[in-house]
């Protein structure tokens, strides 16, 4: 997996199509991203792999053909995956967060968001991967954010409830694990629904009790790539933005100190479960 190595590739001109078989250098950084299909997860499979890092994507049903089709619920489907790649860093971005399904499939989305991550952290710690846990703010209640690292997660939806339970499964099986608790995201979307953000061109939703802070998942990306760089192992951080939400580049206040790329202000730091 690491070096020089023969891949084929097809080349083709009109009248003609061939099998060519090209060395290709595969980067010594090995990453697993789960959730690679998402909206988050693009951003993140592509902010590593544009970086030096072989990365390798994961998701279900819309998998193929670029990434590889893995049931997140199949504990041997994921044992297999993470034994056979060795990834140095796992982030965890898949999640079922489509409120609707959540309330009606309470269950299923207790299975994915809770005791599928629960297992990855135990498979991660099992051959010493960092992993990178993607939680929410939807463990607050909204009411006066921006939230630290010693405020008590108050979620007010079912989907909230999982995404802290998840943070707890990870951390009880993966104690080196980063938590990344992060707001609502835009970005290059596929579908309106993807973001909570473009969603409200199809339907507004608004709350007059909560205040949310849109955020590029580029932004994510980085951080999540800067993280596994800095191998840093503390159990909990919080990626949280500017109250005014100022579109313009900032130096993060924080442990990395390093100037985004994306014109959103962000804050990081270090705290507790």
């Amino acid at each position: 997996m690491v070096g020089r190595q023969k891949e084929l590739s097809i080349h083709f001109v009109p009248g003609s199509c061939r099998l060519v078989e090209e060395e290709v250098n595969i980067p010594n950084r090995r990453v697993l991203v789960t959730g690679a299909t998402g909206l988050l997860g693009r951003a993140v499979f592509k902010e590593f792999q544009q970086n030096n890092w072989h990365a390798v994507g994961c998701g279900f049903r819309r998998a193929r053909p670029k990434f590889e089709q893995v049931n997140l619920l199949d504990s041997n489907a994921v044992h297999h995956i993470i034994h056979d790649f060795q990834p140095h860093v796992i982030v965890h971005c898949a999640a079922e967060r489509r409120p609707d399904v959540v309330e009606n499939q309470p269950d299923a989305a207790s299975q994915l968001n809770v005791d599928a991550s629960g297992n990855l952290a135990k498979e991660a710690a099992a051959i010493g991967a960092f992993l990178i846990y993607i939680s929410s703010d939807y463990v607050f209640d909204g009411t006066d954010p921006p939230y630290g690292e010693e405020d008590i997660p108050s979620p007010l939806n079912l989907y909230g409830k999982t995404k802290l339970e998840g943070e707890k499964a990870v951390l009880e099986n993966n104690s080196g694990a980063a938590v990344l608790r992060i707001p609502i995201l835009y970005g290059e979307v596929e579908k309106l629904e993807e973001s909570a953000v473009t969603v409200m061109f199809d339907k507004v939703q608004f709350s007059n009790k909560s205040q949310r802070f849109p955020t590029h998942v580029k932004d994510v990306a980085t951080v999540c790539r800067q993280l596994a760089e800095k191998r840093m192992r503390v159990p909990n951080f919080h990626l949280s933005e500017d109250p005014l939400c100022l579109f313009h580049a900032e130096t993060f206040i924080g442990i990395l100190g390093m100037l985004m790329s994306e014109s959103l202000k962000f804050l990081l730091k270090l705290g507790r479960p």
